[in-house]
């Protein structure tokens, strides 16, 4: 007898839903990440693989069990576009460690956030990768780039509340700004190449297709 396997494979998408994801300068963060995860989503659907979810902010919000099906999947997207966080906060140092503990077999992780996170999620993070495929999408909007030149603003963190009156036509300010910013970045993807981890800058004006195909294409 000649026997075909069937494909078995689980995508798991691990969306951070904290309240960074509500910044955007024309479209927030959190409704550009729903366009990228609803077409990861039909690619894999297409793909026949089972597809799961955990929706994270300081902890874990929401945990979805990985299965098949077009059914299966509008639901997730449509959980995804009405929630509504318990949280505002980021903590992904607690919740990759949940992560790697609730997946119990080798499966392709997504993990889709602006990374705005002060914890040591880099060590959970190893573990991950040690029994998945991690792949991280690092989601930003320009204006947390580049402060434009206009003045007086009030700027406010949207996870704690606190607000600042910054002086946007100070160019010193402007550029010390730009290059804290570069600099984490760069020790982000540093940090990511390191650890054997795909990563993709995504920001919430572009074409997020480019990209990511030039990841596969990578791969």
């Amino acid at each position: 007898k000649e026997f075909i396997e069937e494909r078995d494979l689980q995508v798991y998408f691990v969306i951070d839903v904290s309240g960074s994801g509500n910044f955007g300068s024309n479209i927030s963060k959190k409704e550009k990440s729903l366009e990228i995860i609803a077409s990861l989503m039909f690619a894999a659907l297409r793909n026949n693989d089972g597809i799961g979810v955990f929706l994270v902010s300081e902890g874990i919000e929401k945990f979805i069990p990985a299965k098949k099906g077009k059914r299966h999947v509008l639901q997730i997207l449509n959980i995804i576009a009405k929630y509504k966080p318990k949280s505002l906060k980021t903590n992904l140092q607690n919740c990759l460690e949940y992560v790697s503990k609730t997946i119990k077999r080798k499966s392709v992780v997504f993990l889709v956030s602006d990374f705005n996170d002060e914890t040591n999620f880099f060590k959970p993070l190893k573990i991950l990768r040690k029994n998945n495929d991690v792949i991280a999408l690092k989601l930003t909007d320009p204006r947390e780039q580049v402060i434009p030149d206009v003045g007086l603003i009030e700027l406010e963190d949207q996870e704690t509340g606190e607000q600042i009156l910054v002086d946007t036509s100070d160019e010193t300010f402007r550029d010390s700004y730009s290059k804290i910013i570069s600099d984490k970045n760069f020790q982000f993807f540093s940090e990511m190449k390191r650890q054997k981890v795909d990563a993709v800058s995504l920001t919430t004006e572009e074409d997020f297709s480019i990209p990511i195909r030039k990841l596969f294409k990578k791969r």
